[in-house]
C-alpha cells in the first residue's frame, strides 16, 4: 500500500509535541523540593531519579530500613527515558535472548533465570507496595513484515524454544487472527512479556521510596563527585551533601563520571501516540488480547494497544547527532512522518486516524546493547548505566547489582561476566560518529535484502553493534 503525504499530514496535523505518558496534570505528582545547603551526611547518594535511581533506593531500604538514603534527580521525576518509553517489560537481562546467547553462552541459562526471577521480583514489589502502573502481562508478539524476516522468525522461535521458553509460532493466519494487518507474513508469540505505563511506574517507585524514609529532591543537577574521608562528597547547584556511598542512574545524560561517556552514547528514539480507537476500528484491527508488538527487522517498531484503547507507536528511526549532543531541537523530528506512514502501512483499514502526541528522547546504549556495571572512588561510587531499549525491568536488576557493588558484596549477579567485563567503548569522534552511520546504512541495508553484509559480519565477530 502507497500511503500519500497528505495522509500523513493528516494524520499528524494534531500531535502536540509532548509525552503523552507525562502529559496528565491530574496524574503528576507535585515537584520534591531541590537540595539546597552543604552540611546534609548521610549513608547512600542515589544520582539519578529515573528507574534505576529509584528501584536503587526503594531496595536500600527494604534490604536495611534504618539506612538513609538521599536522591537527586536533575529534572522532574520520569522526564527522561523511563517516562518516555513504551512500557514493554521483558524477563531478558541480555537485550533479548539473542543477544545473551551470541554475548554470553556459557552463562545464559543463569541469565534467563536470574531474569525470570528478577521479573517476578519487579511484580511482586508492585503489589506489596500498592502501585497502580497499570501492569499487565499479555505477551509479546514479533511479526514478520517480509519473506526474510519470516526466517528470522522461526529461528528465534526455535532459540527460545530451545531455551525454555513458551512461545508460539504463527503462520500468517494465526498472526491476523490476533492482529489483522496485510502485512503480517507470521509470527512468534511470547507470553512472558508485560506492559506497563511507564509514567504511573516512575511516579509509583516515587512515592514507595518517599513511604520507606528515602529523602528525594527533583530539580537538583549533580555537579561533580569528590572523596571526602571514607565518602563522597557530591556537588549540586545548590548545595552538597556527603554519603557514604553513591549509585548512579543517569542514564544517557552526561553525568559527575566522565568515563561512563567512554561506553554509552545518546540515541534519540521517535514515539507517537493515537486518539482511542472507535469501536468500528477495534472491530477492523482486532487486537483483543492487546498484546505489544514489534517486528523482526533489525530497525524494528514497537506498538502497543493502551488501556484506554489507544495506540502508541515507536522505533525504526534511531538517531544519533554528531558529537553526541543532546538537544530538546532533535525532539520533533521528520522521523514521526515515517513512523505515520508506516502506521498506515501496517494498518490500512485505520486510515483517517488521528495522533494526539508526537515526541522523542535520548536512551543511552552500549556496543553490546546492555548495561556497563562498575565502581570508582575507590569503591565509594557503583554505577549501572546503558540499557538500551529494553530497561524496565531489567534496570531493577541493575539496581540491585551497583548497591551490592558499592557495598562489596559477592554474589552470583556480581560474578557475571555481563557485570565483571565492560563492552568495548565507542571510538572517539569523528570515528564514532562515522562507523554509526555506516552501521546504521548496513543495518538498514539487511532489511531490504535479507542479506547481511561484511561490515555487520565484522562487527558479529567483535560482539558490537549500534541499536536502538
Amino acid at each position: 500500500m502507497t500511503v500519500s503525504p497528505a495522509a500523513v499530514r493528516a494524520a499528524l496535523t494534531d500531535a502536540v509535541p509532548d509525552v503523552y505518558w507525562m502529559d496528565r496534570p491530574a496524574l503528576r505528582p507535585v515537584a520534591r523540593p531541590a537540595l539546597t545547603g552543604s552540611g546534609l551526611r548521610t549513608d547512600l547518594v542515589v544520582v539519578g531519579g529515573g528507574f534505576t535511581g529509584l528501584w536503587a533506593a526503594v531496595q536500600a531500604k527494604e534490604d536495611d530500613p534504618s539506612r538513609d538514603v538521599v536522591l537527586l534527580e536533575a529534572g522532574r521525576f520520569g522526564i527522561a527515558a523511563s517516562g518516555r518509553n513504551g512500557g514493554f517489560v521483558s524477563p531478558s537481562l541480555t537485550h533479548g535472548l539473542a543477544q545473551g546467547v551470541a554475548c554470553w553462552p556459557d552463562e545464559i541459562g543463569r541469565l534467563e533465570r536470574l531474569g525470570a526471577e528478577n521479573m517476578a521480583a519487579f511484580i511482586a514489589t508492585l503489589e506489596r507496595h500498592g502501585v497502580d502502573a497499570d501492569l499487565h502481562v499479555p505477551g509479546e508478539l514479533t511479526t514478520a513484515l517480509t519473506e526474510h524476516q519470516v526466517t528470522t522468525v522461526r529461528e528465534l522461535h526455535d532459540l527460545h524454544r530451545e531455551h525454555g521458553v513458551p512461545v508460539a509460532l504463527l503462520d500468517a493466519e494465526a498472526t491476523r487472527a490476533l492482529v489483522d494487518s496485510p502485512r503480517y507474513l507470521a509470527g512468534m508469540l511470547d507470553p512472558t512479556v508485560g506492559l506497563v505505563d511507564p509514567a504511573r511506574l516512575v511516579w509509583g517507585l516515587a512515592d514507595v521510596a518517599e513511604r520507606l524514609g528515602v529523602r528525594l529532591h527533583e530539580d537538583t543537577a549533580v555537579t561533580g563527585l569528590d572523596v571526602d574521608g571514607s565518602g563522597v562528597r557530591v556537588s549540586t547547584e545548590w548545595g552538597a551533601v556527603t554519603g557514604r556511598r553513591v549509585v548512579l542512574g543517569t542514564g544517557a545524560f552526561p553525568g559527575p563520571l566522565r568515563r561512563l561517556r567512554y561506553w554509552t552514547v545518546p540515541v534519540y528514539d521517535h514515539v507517537l501516540m493515537s486518539e482511542p480507537l472507535s469501536a468500528t476500528q477495534l472491530a477492523e484491527v482486532g487486537w483483543e488480547g492487546r498484546e505489544g508488538i514489534t517486528d523482526a527487522g533489525n530497525q524494528f517498531h514497537y506498538y502497543r494497544r493502551t488501556l484506554d484503547d489507544r495506540v502508541l507507536f515507536g522505533g525504526y528511526d534511531a538517531s544519533y547527532h554528531f558529537p553526541g549532543r543532546i538537544d530538546p531541537r532533535y525532539e520533533q523530528s521528520p522521523s514521526h512522518d515515517l513512523l505515520a506512514r508506516h502506521f498506515l502501512e501496517i494498518f490500512p483499514q485505520l486510515e483517517g486516524i488521528r495522533f494526539t502526541h508526537r515526541w522523542a528522547g535520548v536512551i543511552d546504549t552500549t556496543t553490546r546493547f546492555t548495561p556497563v556495571f562498575g565502581t570508582a572512588l575507590g569503591g565509594r561510587v557503583s554505577y549501572a548505566v546503558g540499557y538500551t531499549g529494553l530497561g524496565v525491568a531489567s534496570t531493577r536488576f541493575g539496581a540491585r547489582v551497583a548497591l551490592d557493588l558499592v557495598d562489596g558484596r559477592d554474589t552470583e549477579a556480581t560474578r557475571l561476566s555481563m557485570v565483571r567485563r565492560k563492552p568495548l567503548p565507542f571510538p572517539p569522534e569523528p570515528v564514532r560518529g562515522a562507523g554509526i552511520r555506516l552501521t546504521r546504512a548496513a543495518l538498514a541495508a539487511e532489511d531490504r535484502t535479507g542479506r547481511r553484509g561484511p561490515w555487520l559480519r565484522a562487527l558479529d565477530r567483535l560482539g558490537v553493534g549500534f541499536d536502538s
